[in-house]
């Protein structure tokens, strides 16, 4: 178990981990980083999991040659913001400018992602608040506090205590995808739980959630490519 590099050209590397859940050997590779992960059932020997792992050797490169590197956020680079392109150029002043083609950010050429960085997070806590606000109201139940972190395995959650925490990242994604997840972290406030009685409350405050849900689906994981500081 562990690691492990599959020989060829490129090698790659892989984790195997077993699972008592597993039925039947699988590899995964990650969206978010590339990492690939070998998983076989407790019965199944290390070296019939490699085994499996080579005989699916074209496919895992073929993975993972088609998956976007990251993108390193600098004078000249491009990022979402609410789902349309920005490029970042230099700017004026003291305070990072938006347009509708640019975001405009002014001091040290080094400094640049960090400040891309801070202006993202204040944004997204703007938009997501007044999503919220927005939602607790019609819902009736006020939450008691806002938390952005930069999480991979979730975009938002509600805790028993009516906390709220989001992803900043979904500042970059459309902001009908912003929207949905606000509307279904409030919804939580309601029913904490994933029955048909939430997404019936979702559906009473946001709408069809389908389009925003399923472009979180295949999209999400680029929003990862983004990388502000080294």
């Amino acid at each position: 178990m562990g690691q492990h590099v599959l020989p060829g050209n490129p090698p790659v590397a892989l984790l195997l981990k077993k699972s008592a859940q597993a039925r039947r050997i699988s590899l995964r590779v990650s969206r978010l980083d590339g990492r690939v992960t070998l998983t076989c059932p407790k019965g199944v020997t290390e070296a019939e999991a490699l085994a499996f792992a080579r005989s699916k050797a074209a496919w895992l490169r073929r993975a993972l040659a088609d998956q976007q590197g990251p993108v390193a956020v600098g004078y000249g680079a491009e990022v979402p913001v609410l789902g349309h392109m920005r490029q970042i150029n230099p700017g004026p002043g003291r305070a990072v400018q938006i347009t509708d083609t640019a975001l405009l950010v002014p001091g040290p050429a080094e400094q640049t992602g960090a400040r891309v960085q801070g202006f993202l997070k204040n944004h997204a806590r703007d938009r997501l608040s007044a999503a919220a606000d927005r939602y607790a109201g019609t819902l009736g139940r006020p939450y008691a506090r806002i938390t952005l972190r930069d999480t991979r395995s979730r975009w938002g959650s509600c805790t028993a205590d009516a906390g709220l925490m989001f992803s900043w990242r979904l500042v970059m994604a459309p902001e009908p995808v912003l929207d949905y997840v606000a509307a279904h972290e409030v919804a939580h406030l309601a029913e904490m739980n994933h029955s048909a009685a939430f997404w019936a409350v979702v559906h009473r405050l946001y709408g069809d959630h389908r389009t925003a849900r399923g472009w979180l689906r295949e999209n999400g994981h680029n929003l990862h490519r983004y990388r502000f500081t080294d």
